[in-house]
């Protein structure tokens, strides 16, 4: 087992995610210490998290424990361990429309996961915790752009119910037992090493297996899906400026919107990362398109209002769409060897 002895030391379950992976590497570069969890599960290509993960084994301050944030007492044993500062949680089973199939896994990962947190951070005082909410916790809201004051008390998925419960909980935990904690609204997520469940990377997929990409909109090009799209590398300097800015307050708890608060239609998105694959690939990429009704669950639009986390932390995103998915399309054709 490796030493522990940076003053900071980060927990961050989740680790091998996509986010995770991000963070964790962003503080073992600071020199950092990261105490890493993740349960490697196969909701998607556990080769993928395998790979991230060997990027981060070589660091001396990173030690990672396969386990699952749902097991009580590995949460309570870890925490006693290692002695955390600071706990980022970014472990949750994602996902709008694998929610409706697979509620099980979302309860135990999304609430008695969260509790364990919860927990483990009660018996084990944190100068700070911060977890992962969702945009999807807005609804079918039609207000834009979306603001932390909105009301959202009408989830139209089980994990838009799972994030807003989280909030409610971090909440509860702060106000009882001086816990600061901060939830994230992340706004779509994007960029290379991500998550193959994710559109931008299934289309990739979908051309490479000449196959057709579904599109849900119903083909409607005037009232087309819009999307608060945010390059990965602007999540992490988000959520970084956050960790040591803990809420102050009455009640140590609050919600922020980290999203880019620049939304593009889908089709936009769609066309900038045919260019890109084009680009990458040295030849036209034109993907087959099948226009599809909008599937339960999903949102027309989401639209971040970022002025509170600007006030908090000075945060602005700042990589476009041309640049960040041809940031992705070119690790996409190298990590998948496409180009001899």
């Amino acid at each position: 087992m490796k030493n522990i002895t940076s003053i900071e030391r980060y927990f961050v379950s989740g680790a091998a995610g996509f986010i995770g992976f991000y963070l964790s590497k962003k503080l073992l570069d600071q020199g950092y210490t990261v105490i890493g969890l993740d349960n490697l599960n196969d909701y998607y290509d556990v080769k993928l998290k395998e790979a991230r993960l060997e990027q981060l084994k070589p660091y001396e301050n990173f030690t990672f424990t396969q386990g699952d944030i749902s097991d009580k007492e590995l949460m309570m044993s870890t925490f006693a361990e290692y002695k955390p500062n600071i706990v980022v949680n970014l472990a949750a089973q994602a996902g709008v429309r694998y929610s409706i199939e697979n509620p099980d896994v979302y309860i135990e990962s999304n609430i008695i996961g969260f509790y364990n947190i919860l927990e483990a951070c009660r018996h084990h005082p944190v100068d700070h915790l911060v977890y992962a909410s969702s945009s999807s916790v807005y609804g079918a809201n039609k207000k834009v752009p979306f603001e932390e004051t909105d009301f959202v008390d009408n989830p139209v998925s089980l994990y838009a119910a799972t994030k807003k419960s989280n909030e409610l909980m971090a909440h509860t935990y702060s106000h009882l037992y001086k816990i600061p904690a901060t939830g994230l609204r992340f706004f779509t997520v994007y960029g290379p090493m991500g998550r193959p469940d994710m559109a931008y990377f299934g289309f990739a997929n979908k051309y490479f297996n000449g196959e057709p990409i579904k599109i849900f909109n119903n083909g409607d090009f005037e009232n087309d899906l819009y999307r608060d799209f945010t390059y990965i590398d602007d999540i992490v300097e988000g959520i970084e400026r956050l960790l040591s800015n803990p809420p102050k307050g009455e009640v140590e708890h609050k919600v922020f919107n980290i999203g880019n608060n620049n939304p593009e239609k889908l089709m936009v998105f769609i066309e900038t990362l045919e260019k890109c694959l084009s680009n990458a690939l040295h030849k036209e990429v034109a993907f087959e398109k099948i226009f599809e009704p909008i599937k339960p669950g999903d949102v027309p639009a989401t639209y971040a209002s970022t002025e509170q986390l600007q006030q908090a932390v000075g945060f602005q995103p700042k990589t476009s769409i041309e640049e960040g998915l041809q940031k992705f399309a070119d690790w996409y054709v190298d990590y998948y060897r496409l180009i001899d």
